[in-house]
């Protein structure tokens, strides 16, 4: 159990961070809830008491003998701040320190995470890009906001991001606290995630058990870390990550040609997808029905090897990195199989793991070893899947530093 502050600024997404709470208490965290003056016009003691079981208070007076702007920073494992307004992010860039957030963020010597939310043009004027690239260079994670329906009738980029992702990158935190450094900014890093699916007829397709879980970790940490993300997703019913631009595909052939095109502009490409090596031969216009006799025989045909075709044309100094979802037979152990696969592919990277019933697909966590080309071998114990993400942008980073 991890002790987190949960900072909470006066904005209208302020009643997301309600959720947020529950999903960090449910996780077994004991969170205090810190919200400025403005916050609690959104949302009310009561409520932020009730969900935290612990007293809340946003001036630095109540219960001033036990001093709770030095011990709430002292004692935090974490600190979240979210929504994170442009008032906020600017007195913890500069300093100031008039209620009980501001002095804890002084404080604090754990991570300290930013999700931020905000009207566009607020994120966008050169104040607010100051203060956010002042805190990421004294090692403070701001993550990028969402794109979406704002307060009011107009969208655009300054929505909190959904609280799962953000409690993905507080355990991300807990678990590595460098795990989200701004070190990708300038890279532009196409992933590809989910799982393809081949027709039959118009109503029944050849699929496999992908979720796209990895590949969106992947995407959502790169974008954090500041990267150009495209997000190919094959048939992925997920939030999209905050910051990556999502480009969405539902056959082979379809991610094949999207992936490509990403890919003509981009520093790294990270195939996790799940893509069907076949396809039938042809597809029925209508729904087959039952005839009380078994079928014809379904002849299948071999789909292209996206990722051989991302080796063979990819640009000088282009980081490709494969995925390996394997189990292991008579003949090989997973790893073994790993290491035929990345000879054979020709990728600088190959992630390999072990799948099977209840493991990996469809899960939170996963284990993995990383492969290199070099014959670099990484292993990634069992954890959340923004771990092994973290790690996967390491790698990535590397290569394209040589």
């Amino acid at each position: 159990m991890a002790r987190i502050v949960l900072g909470v600024g006066g904005g209208i997404a302020a009643y997301k961070a309600a959720d947020l709470l529950r999903k960090l208490t449910e996780a077994g965290h004991e969170v205090t809830v810190v919200p400025t003056a403005s916050a609690l016009n959104f949302v009310g003691v009561p409520t932020w008491e009730a969900l935290s079981h612990h007293r809340v208070a946003s001036d630095v007076w109540s219960e001033a003998h036990e001093v709770p702007h030095v011990r709430l920073g002292r004692h935090a494992d974490l600190v979240v701040v979210a929504p994170a307004t442009a008032d906020l992010m600017a007195k913890a860039a500069h300093g100031l320190a008039d209620d009980l957030l501001t002095n804890t963020l002084l404080t604090a010597r754990c991570p300290v995470l930013f999700a931020p939310a905000m009207h566009t043009e607020m994120w966008e004027h050169p104040a607010t890009v100051d203060n956010v690239a002042t805190l990421r260079a004294r090692g403070t994670t701001v993550i990028e906001p969402a794109s979406g329906r704002l307060t009011g009738a107009d969208t655009g980029k300054g929505r909190l991001p959904e609280p799962a992702e953000i409690a993905g990158f507080a355990e991300l935190l807990l678990r590595r606290a460098d795990a989200l450094p701004y070190d990708l900014a300038g890279v532009h890093l196409v992933v590809s995630a989910g799982g393809t699916r081949e027709p039959l007829d118009p109503v029944r397709f050849l699929g496999n058990r992908s979720t796209g879980l990895q590949g969106y970790a992947i995407a959502a940490v790169a974008a954090a870390r500041g990267a150009d993300v495209t997000l190919v997703a094959a048939n992925v019913d997920l939030p999209e990550p905050a910051g990556a631009h999502v480009v969405r595909v539902g056959t082979a052939a379809e991610l094949r040609d999207a992936v490509a095109k990403a890919a003509a502009d981009a520093q790294a490409v990270v195939m996790s997808a799940a893509v069907a090596d076949f396809r039938p031969d042809a597809v029925v216009e209508h729904k087959i029905k039952k005839s009380g006799t078994a079928p014809e025989p379904l002849r299948l045909v071999e789909n292209p090897d996206v990722l051989a075709e991302l080796v063979a044309n990819r640009r000088p100094g282009q980081v490709v990195v494969g995925f390996a979802a394997e189990t292991g037979d008579a003949g090989a152990t997973v790893l073994e199989h790993g290491r035929a696969k990345l000879a054979r592919k020709g990728c600088d990277l190959l992630v390999v793991n072990a799948v099977g019933e209840g493991v990996a697909f469809g899960q939170p966590d996963n284990a993995a070893v990383i492969l290199g080309a070099d014959g670099s071998e990484r292993a990634i114990g069992f954890g959340p899947k923004p771990l092994l993400a973290a790690a996967v942008c390491d790698e990535i980073l590397a290569r394209l530093g040589n």
